[in-house]
């Protein structure tokens, strides 16, 4: 089933258009990687699935039973969130504001949500720590736990590793696997790598001249697929 479909989408700031006549569909369960040069439209495209931005031309459309309240956003992680004085409980629990609407406190099924999305993470022994003292895995792993707690069907994720060391790069994957393979969730994610996406995505969405949208195996068939990729092992090893 169709979750998110756009058709003919441009994209852009104050009428400037970065990307214009983007198609693709993401469907339930799928693990969407978004990669493409920096500067391409990536991010800008996530703030626009998420109806934070307006499209400057097209149209996304949710399917039957979806709302932008299923939707958990993890964005790039910036110096004041690390720093955030609160608790990790705390800090999960927020995730539930989108629900809770204008109740000034949080229901027992917001609590059981945020218990069960630490559960997920198998973080459930951070919950009384404070945020600002965890290592920036930790601190990655709360923000998850936070996104899923608006996520019911999917999660977006705007490179979700980045600043982590390769043992944790390589834990917090596994972690998002698992949400997509085990627990359906469909993961729509821009990698820092290349590797990244090949090894666990779907489907593969390059934005750049010219767009490619299809299965990861196709991608990696394909001319566009094996340039970037070649292209991205000698920057990693200069």
């Amino acid at each position: 089933m169709a979750q998110i479909t756009c058709q003919n989408l441009t994209l852009g700031y104050e009428g400037r258009a970065i990307l214009q006549n983007l198609n693709f569909t993401v469907q339930a369960g799928d693990y969407l990687c978004i990669v493409g040069e920096n500067g391409a439209g990536k991010s800008t495209l996530m703030r626009t699935l998420l109806h934070l931005q307006p499209p400057l031309a097209g149209s996304i459309s949710l399917g039957e039973g979806l709302g932008l309240r299923d939707i958990g956003y993890l964005p790039q992680q910036t110096l004041v969130q690390r720093d955030f004085p609160a608790s990790v409980w705390e800090v999960v629990l927020s995730g539930c504001q989108g629900r809770s609407g204008w109740r000034p406190f949080y229901s027992r099924r917001d609590k059981a949500l945020a218990r069960r999305a630490l559960r997920r993470l198998e973080a459930e022994e951070l919950a009384g720590r404070c945020y600002r003292e965890l290592s920036g895995g930790q601190q990655q792993r709360a923000l998850l736990a936070r996104a899923l707690c608006a996520a019911q069907k999917v999660l977006l994720l705007d490179e979700p590793v980045s600043g982590l060391d390769p043992k944790v790069t390589a834990e917090m994957y596994r972690l998002i696997a698992e949400l997509n393979r085990r627990d359906g969730l469909t993961i729509i994610m821009i990698p820092p790598d290349i590797q990244a996406a090949v090894s666990y995505a779907s489907h593969i969405l390059h934005i750049g001249q010219p767009v490619f949208f299809g299965a990861r195996q196709e991608y990696l068939q394909s001319e566009i697929g094996r340039s970037f990729a070649e292209a991205q092992e000698v920057a990693a090893q200069c």
